[in-house]
């Protein structure tokens, strides 16, 4: 059964609303994406880890210490999906002989945003940043690595590619695709995610390795080499 956007209607209807001001962006963000994202810390710890299950998009609460604000306006006009198996892929899985799969039908499509709208609600998520203590204790320093030994590290060694997609062919569909990350995501956010991603988010689904800073640097130093690929 094909699901409708719904989120995409609402905002849409929504789109035409001017936003003169920065309590008008906030107004625009919250009208049109607190439906599907968490724009305030939820009470983990009173939700417990069934909310994990429950999101229907990634939390923006802390947008503006992840993402890179010009990713932001380019992506809110034209959206790509990120995340292959939605934001939780058990509930977008069917079996099949060959295994399980991800259902495309059930996956929902980003609303697209005009250029001023985009600007304005990526103005607004960069102010949200709870995490400025995490991002400031980050020491990593961008570097160069052999892409090959980056590949073989991701994926024979430390195994991301169970979860994540280092190309657009090849790669886990549960975890969001990490070919455009050092696009989207700022340098510390992405080493500082790989040491502790639970510091960001206490339900998610990626595992805490407790990996020594000079793993972590490899790992983000691939993601940085992955994106200057020709």
């Amino acid at each position: 059964m094909k699901v409708i956007p719904l989120v995409g209607i609402v905002a849409g209807l929504a789109l035409s609303l001017p936003i003169a001001n920065a309590a008008g962006e906030a107004e625009f963000v919250q009208q049109n994406c607190a439906s599907c994202h968490a724009l305030t810390q939820p009470d983990y710890e009173a939700l417990g880890v069934a909310e994990r299950a429950e999101r229907k998009g990634p939390p923006l609460y802390y947008a503006g210490n992840k993402f890179r604000e010009e990713w932001l306006v380019e992506w809110l006009q034209a959206p790509e999906r990120i995340r292959p198996g939605g934001v939780f892929a058990p509930a977008h899985a069917v079996s099949t002989p060959e295994g399980d799969v991800i259902d495309p039908e059930t996956l929902i499509e980003h609303p697209v945003l005009s250029a001023a709208e985009a600007e304005s609600a990526a103005k607004y998520l960069m102010t949200l940043r709870p995490y400025d203590d995490l991002v400031a204790a980050q020491s990593y320093e961008p570097g160069p690595i052999n892409l090959r030994i980056g590949q073989m590290n991701f994926s024979k060694f430390k195994g991301c590619d169970s979860c994540h997609r280092d190309a657009p062919d090849f790669g886990g569909v549960s975890g969001p695709e990490l070919y455009t990350a050092w696009e989207r995501l700022q340098p510390a956010f992405i080493a500082s995610y790989i040491a502790d991603p639970t510091a960001w988010d206490p339900h998610t689904m990626m595992p805490r390795g407790s990996l020594p800073p000079e793993e972590v640097k490899k790992l983000a130093d691939y993601l940085k080499a992955l994106s200057e690929v020709e």
